[in-house]
């Protein structure tokens, strides 16, 4: 179970399979509704008229098959337009309620600390959380079109029952669905499923009105009856099509179960965790329940079953949970039916890798700190994180003065937070940055702001990315005109010196990558570039860009620009690009053309910088900082770089 068998861009190349196959099935249900209707409407005509026609119409066929394409693709498009809200849409759709950042509820806040924990970890941005607060079962569920629009949804019964290694089990399973790519085929699923009931309604439309007060005498004789025969024939097919298309969402989304539960017992190295979750579902009177309509539609999306036993197995989300317990845990034999309270309390009492984390001392901070590390094992670890980033980041969380801690998850003190992230430690330029702040942010927000800058200033470098992240999900809930404030007072805050720092850059980027969409509508980038040779001049400029952040000797920056180069396969011998060359619009512009990349050319340049900035087999605070905002930009999350002394990425 805790072997790493495929790494993060095969998870991400695999899902993109599976969507192209999807995409074929949809075509052949398309195919299948095609020929379905017109065959009910030449029954129907032969019934209606007593001319024999023949089964054979072109003129026909050519105008059943464009409406059903139309109107399947426009029932489509409605669902996905429902959902371009990413995870909020789906999470709010199934009845869940937002959890206050600043909550002081005990549940909801051993929840979000969870949520946290797992976010920094992974390198994932922390996404917004939500409980469904009217389902007693015990469930969860991630959705969202990326990382950045990402939620973490979780019953009410989950937090209630489940002790904090069961409940940090079942995050890490959710967050292996949003690093694996699961979640915008998920999405799309919903989408295909939808689109085709489509046709099974306007088949039910039409039996019922024409059984429903049309006179028999309109129209010819057996008009009316032919109708209805049209409609039931149409409905069938539109059903047929459903069942088939359930049946193709089932068959994926078993298989990504058991993919899930194995990465979160690697990433928290607790079997227990996740199996006794499990158990508790097996004993539970409610079970993982879902009892609001919307359940059956995002069905594939939930830990556990949301819904009744299936009638046939094939229509089953999600494995039996006994199959699923004996693959975490080989041992287990007994019936989860029977779990004594000896059991329960064996189980609550488990120490999970979270309460070690608490226990270790603080990471060393400094900004001139240098991380040693072993290119393989960071390459290995991008989009895949383990247990030792896991203890890392309940340090890092531990260790985040209590007063940013909590002014970080309430809107006001997030703005703040980011605000003193950003203030110059040169008292005339800070000067100048509070004086424009003071006239265009709000006076609470000045107000803690003012209160928290001598808080932040004694925050190693290390900790403000993670404090960026921890900001984010109280951010999204500002109002449009709060966050296009907030983002005219970053810009202000950054240009107040007249030049960018490589530190301003990645948090402005950061930031605006992963909250812009919440705000605005940004659909994710399509795939347009296959092979390394149609993104190289950008590569080029990133490269070029790491080589001169890491060395000031032109040397020993060409030979770093030649260990990265020398990862991509190109050909000839390119030379490191001048140092004025190498700006950050530059690496703006290569950074979005990077990201409509496949997966495995976001792998060759991935580790064509890893292998950049491990020329002098170690790695600078900012060189980290900039490195993880690439894998970022590359939706390739990038855990935390440990700092205590382990030798691990």
């Amino acid at each position: 179970m805790t072997s790493r068998t495929m790494d993060f861009f095969e998870h991400q190349d695999n899902a993109r399979r599976k969507t192209a196959i999807l995409t074929l099935y949809f075509i052949l249900a398309v195919l299948f509704l095609i020929f379905g209707v017109y065959a009910a409407l030449v029954i129907a005509g032969m019934n209606f008229s007593s001319a024999g026609t023949g089964f054979w119409n072109p003129g026909l066929f050519i105008w059943v098959a464009v409406s059903v394409i139309i109107i399947i693709f426009l029932g489509n498009a409605f669902k996905i337009a429902a959902l371009s809200k990413g995870g909020r849409a789906v999470a709010e759709m199934l009845g869940g309620i937002p959890v206050d950042p600043n909550t002081t509820d005990p549940d909801q806040r051993r929840l979000l600390n969870v949520v946290e924990e797992i976010s920094i970890a992974s390198g994932v941005p922390v996404p917004s959380v939500y409980i469904l607060e009217n389902e007693a079962g015990i469930n969860a569920f991630a959705a969202g079109h990326t990382p950045g629009n990402a939620v973490v949804a979780v019953t009410h019964g989950c937090i209630k029952e489940l002790s904090r290694d069961e409940l940090q089990g079942v995050i890490a399973h959710e967050f292996s669905h949003i690093l694996n790519g699961d979640m915008r085929l998920n999405i799309r699923l919903m989408g295909i499923i939808a689109g085709i009931l489509v046709i099974a309604v306007i088949g039910r439309i039409i039996v019922r009105g024409s059984s429903s007060g049309v006179p028999r005498s309109r129209g010819k004789k057996g008009g009316g009856g032919a109708i209805i025969l049209a409609g039931l024939i149409i409905m069938a097919v539109g059903y047929i099509g459903v069942f088939f298309g359930k049946l193709i969402k089932s068959a994926v989304s078993r298989q990504r179960e058991f993919l899930a539960d194995a990465s979160a017992v690697q990433f928290t190295r607790n079997p227990s965790g996740i199996a006794g979750a499990l158990k508790k579902i097996g004993s539970y009177h409610a079970g993982s329940k879902i009892r609001n309509l919307h359940a059956e539609e995002a069905s594939h999306l939930f830990f556990g079953n949301g819904l009744a036993k299936p009638f046939m197995n094939l229509l089953a989300t999600h494995p039996p949970i006994k199959e699923r317990i004996r693959r975490i845990d080989p041992s287990f034999l007994a019936d989860v039916q029977e779990r004594t309270e000896e059991q329960v309390v064996h189980q609550d009492s488990q120490t999970g890798i979270s309460s070690l984390a608490s226990q270790a001392a603080c990471p060393a901070s400094g900004a001139e700190e240098k991380i040693n590390f072993s290119p393989e094992i960071l390459t290995s670890v991008a989009g895949n994180p383990g247990a030792e980033h896991l203890v890392f980041a309940g340090q890092i969380l531990s260790c985040i003065p209590t007063a940013a801690a909590e002014a970080v998850r309430e809107p006001f003190g997030a703005r703040a937070v980011i605000y003193c992230l950003l203030l110059n430690r040169e008292e005339d330029i800070r000067r100048l940055q509070m004086e424009g702040l003071q006239e265009e942010s709000d006076p609470p927000v000045m107000k803690e702001t003012i209160s928290l800058a001598p808080v932040i200033d004694t925050v190693g470098r290390e900790y403000r990315l993670p404090l960026a992240d921890l900001a984010i999900p109280a951010l999204r809930l500002l109002s449009p005109g709060q966050y296009e404030m907030f983002r005219k007072n970053v810009k202000r805050l950054i240009e107040a010196d007249k030049k960018i720092s490589l530190f301003e850059y990645v948090m402005q980027r950061v930031l605006l990558r992963h909250l812009d969409p919440t705000f605005k509508k940004m659909p994710a980038p399509a795939v347009r570039y296959n092979v390394i040779d149609q993104v190289q001049v950008e590569c080029l400029i990133i490269l070029s860009v790491l080589a001169w952040q890491g060395n000031d000797v032109t040397s020993t920056a060409q030979e770093s620009f030649i260990r990265g180069i020398g990862e991509l396969d190109m050909g000839g011998r390119p030379s490191i690009l001048a140092r004025e060359k190498c700006g950050l619009n530059a690496l703006d512009s290569s950074l979005e053309r990077l990201e409509m990349a496949s997966p495995q050319v976001k792998k060759k340049a991935l580790k064509a910088c890893i292998a950049c900035i491990s020329a002098d087999s170690f790695i600078t605070v900012e060189e980290a900082e900039l490195l993880r905002l690439i894998a970022d930009s590359l939706d390739c999350p990038m855990p935390p770089f440990i700092t205590s002394g382990t030798g691990r990425a």
